[in-house]
């Protein structure tokens, strides 16, 4: 996937040249690119006099930063205690089947991610299943596909 420099200039010069920037301009690139991009964090590094190291682990460190693209709409399946007892794990195959994508993978057309998390504090309404930020509770088997359809 190509990468437009010009807008990754442009994110870094959106914001305050200094080291305290490093994470909100990584936050920037995942947000407006869905990923941080290899050549972002040459550009930093660059820019702020900065090791690529150093910026590389800040990047894997944060699990809201992606090195690889992701899709347009992010689902978070809980798999918490009352959610994985209630079928979390049962939702979780049902939205794989649907979407032809296995846990921590992007479908091919970029339109969702995949993950599990490990609570979403929503125990009442286990189990519960998170797109973008919108929770759905009680979910089932049944009507992953009802959830998903909302956000093509």
């Amino acid at each position: 996937m190509a990468v437009d420099i010009n807008k990754i200039d442009e994110i870094i010069s959106s914001h305050e040249r200094s080291e305290e920037s490093l994470l909100s301009i990584l936050q920037s690139f995942q947000r407006e690119l869905n990923y941080v991009p290899e050549e972002g964090i040459k550009r930093l590094s660059e820019s702020f006099g900065v090791p690529e190291s150093r910026i590389f682990a800040m990047a894997t460190f944060y699990k809201a930063l992606s090195l690889v693209p992701r899709g347009r709409h992010t689902i978070k399946v809980c798999m918490g205690t009352a959610c994985h007892l209630k079928g979390g794990g049962l939702i979780l195959e049902a939205i794989e089947r649907e979407l032809g994508v296995e846990r921590s993978g992007t479908t091919k057309d970029m339109r969702f991610s995949l993950e599990t998390v490990n609570c979403v504090g929503a125990c009442a309404m286990a189990p519960v299943v998170v797109v973008d930020n919108e929770y759905h509770g009680h979910a089932s088997p049944s009507n992953v596909h009802n959830i998903l359809k909302k956000y093509e």
